[in-house]
């Protein structure tokens, strides 16, 4: 069946799962579950504890007989793997790049950010002002892997395939064959836009590729709702026009925040243009960053409060 938008645990095939949270922007991802004979295997845990906990005993039926085994995290953002601690005596598995970078971004960091006075404050508040970072323990993945990793949930083969660095440094998918499903984590973000933290933005149309390769029916992102190859194809095509665009534009000597917001304001002239109703607009101009420094080494990116500062500016900008 396809999973209706709506918040809550939708069977997408035979024994397969989606955990959907809408409406999919900042830390309202996705998660899935894949219960196989006596043993389970979990996609992802969510932002907070209070969440995560929801999220379990939503499929507490489904994993009756069947408890979680192993929990995959797809990548290292807190989104995808804040909720490990409450997933008792599961092996954690995710790739190596990903089991680096967790730590870097712990929560008591934007526990902290969140609570900051001023002007710092208020602007994370306005991202992740809905989730709750207190009392959360980092849990890291206790088996790591690089390129492949084949498993077996009681039974029914799950292949882990490494795509990064894209999104992160160590973006995975997880393929589902018997089910003709696959998890992407945030290689695709439905009806909002892309944010490319590592890139280079090549990998990241690779691994659409690679997807649009697979034999599958549903496509389950890390953010907004279920969808199929076609979803995947407009993923594609935006990272490829953002390649595009960008590159122009530093070749021609423009500046990065300043082809951000030409990009942006392109895009909210048009309405024709096939991005113009995707959320979460303003993450261009880490995207277009993010091309520069691919394309130059030399370029200095700004860091994350001031990349933050440019996305509420794009999105707060007049017109739009």
């Amino acid at each position: 069946m396809t999973a209706g938008y709506v918040r809550g645990l939708h069977e997408v095939a035979d024994g397969t799962y989606a955990y959907l949270q809408p409406d999919g922007g900042w830390g309202w991802s996705n998660a899935g579950l894949v219960v196989g004979d006596g043993a389970s295997l979990l996609v992802d845990t969510l932002f907070d504890l209070r969440l995560t906990s929801e999220m379990l005993s939503a499929m507490a039926p489904a994993v009756r007989t069947a408890p979680i085994a192993t929990l995959v995290n797809t990548h290292a953002n807190g989104d995808h793997c804040y909720g490990n601690q409450l997933v008792h005596g599961a092996e954690i598995v995710a790739s190596a790049a990903t089991a680096e970078e967790m730590p870097e971004v712990p929560p008591a960091m934007l526990a902290a950010l969140n609570a900051a006075p001023g002007e710092v404050g208020d602007l994370f508040r306005r991202f992740f002002g809905e989730f709750e970072f207190a009392g959360i323990e980092l849990r890291l993945p206790t088996r790591t892997f690089e390129g492949r990793l084949d498993l077996d949930v009681g039974g029914r083969p799950v292949e882990l395939i490494e795509v990064g660095p894209a999104h992160t440094r160590g973006d995975t998918i997880a393929h589902v064959p018997d089910a003709r499903t696959v998890y992407t984590g945030d290689i695709l973000f439905i009806g909002g836009q892309p944010i490319v933290w590592a890139g280079p933005l090549e990998n990241w149309i690779a691994a659409c590729d690679l997807i649009a390769a697979l034999d599958v029916d549903a496509v389950v992102p890390g953010h907004g709702p279920v969808t199929d190859k076609a979803g995947v194809a407009r993923v594609r095509d935006y990272l490829a026009w953002v390649l595009r665009e960008a590159s122009a534009r530093q070749d021609a000597g423009i500046d990065a925040f300043d082809a951000a917001r030409d990009l942006a304001a392109a895009v909210a002239a048009d309405p024709s243009q096939p991005f113009s109703s995707w959320n979460e607009y303003g993450r261009i101009c880490v995207n277009v960053d993010t091309v520069y420094r691919s394309r130059d080494p030399r370029h200095a990116s700004p860091d994350v409060v001031e990349q933050f500062r440019r996305m509420a500016a794009i999105e707060s900008a007049p017109g739009r």
